[in-house]
């Protein structure tokens, strides 16, 4: 019986963990499948959960701080999309602007946007707090895990299989993996290469910043420096993890969600492990994906977007 509560509170803490990973992940699938590469989702992230928990601590609406952070992620997306879809700037140099210039953003305004232009580091605001549902949160070990969460982690059982209709059912899904294969193609089709392209980063921006709202108001609520913990570079990799597949994202956030899980409990446990190692597990774990994904036969079998991270201009070279 201590087992299988062990591993409950594992999987518990692994599901809270992945939440916020799993949106951001969903993001850059939809604006890859496009051809676009966001290296930015880190910047991206902390703006988002700035702003989610300032508008939420001043406001008093928890409904206010998330669209908020949705609104201000996409404002960022649509600013690289504008970068780098019709001016053509290079995408990784840009991804990598939008991550410095989103985390120096919500530093810079981390501190001023407290009470009197104070900083916001060290206080309580509103948070959402688990909404557990009747009947079904009360059946033994499965019911904690999957009934008894926040709002946000109820919205992945719509949004995952939504974005797999969205992805292989849909005309506009078809248009857009047309467009991350052969945009020199779909432009002759008569598809709308820029715009599509434009679209779709803006509205994986959007998800991107849902998911640093459920880090600011749910998981961890309140403002730090770094509060999201590199979670946007560990989305990055858990995208060709996942082979570009919302379905088995859910299985690359849950792993990485379990490995911090696990991290929590050892440190709990009292493990003869300095601490510092038992905080590195997670990004072992990434580093380690990495490397294995990085393999041209991994790439190969994996589907890889042909046309990822090439810039396309009507009339010049595909």
């Amino acid at each position: 019986m201590d087992t299988i509560l062990i591993l409950s509170g594992i999987f518990t803490i692994a599901f809270r963990s992945a939440t916020a990973l799993l949106y951001t992940i969903l993001g850059e699938i939809i604006a890859e499948r496009s051809g676009v590469m966001n290296l930015g989702l880190e910047g991206m992230l902390l703006s988002s959960a700035m702003i989610a928990f300032a508008v939420a601590y001043h406001s008093g609406s928890l409904a206010a701080g998330v669209l908020c952070a949705a609104l201000m992620s996409a404002l960022l997306a649509a600013i690289f999309a504008m970068l780098t879809v019709f001016l053509q700037a290079d995408q990784v140099l840009t991804g990598l602007v939008l991550f410095i210039f989103g985390s120096g953003l919500s530093s810079f305004l981390g501190q001023r946007l407290g009470p009197g232009n104070g900083t916001l580091v060290g206080l309580a605001g509103p948070r959402f707090e688990r909404l557990p549902i009747p009947w079904l949160s009360r059946i033994p070990v499965v019911g904690d895990l999957f009934f008894n969460q926040d709002i946000f982690f109820y919205g992945l059982f719509l949004l995952v299989p939504l974005c797999i209709y969205l992805l292989n059912r849909t005309r506009a899904g078809l248009h857009l993996r047309a467009v991350g294969e052969n945009p020199s193609t779909a432009d002759t089709l008569g598809i709308r290469v820029q715009w599509t392209r434009f679209v779709a980063v803006v509205a994986g921006g959007a998800l991107v910043g849902l998911g640093g709202a459920q880090v600011a108001l749910s998981y961890s609520p309140g403002w730090t420096d770094g509060l999201t913990s590199g979670r946007g570079w560990i989305a990055f990799a858990l995208v060709i993890f996942s082979a570009w597949d919302p379905g088995r994202a859910v299985l690359g956030a849950v792993l990485f969600g379990g490995i911090s899980a696990l991290q929590f409990r050892l440190q709990a446990a009292g493990v003869a492990i300095p601490s510092a190692i038992l905080r590195m597990l997670p990004y072992l774990f990434t580093l380690g994906t990495l490397v294995f994904i990085s393999s041209p036969r991994f790439l190969k079998r994996a589907g890889i977007p042909a046309g990822l991270g090439r810039n396309y201009m009507r009339g010049g070279p595909a």
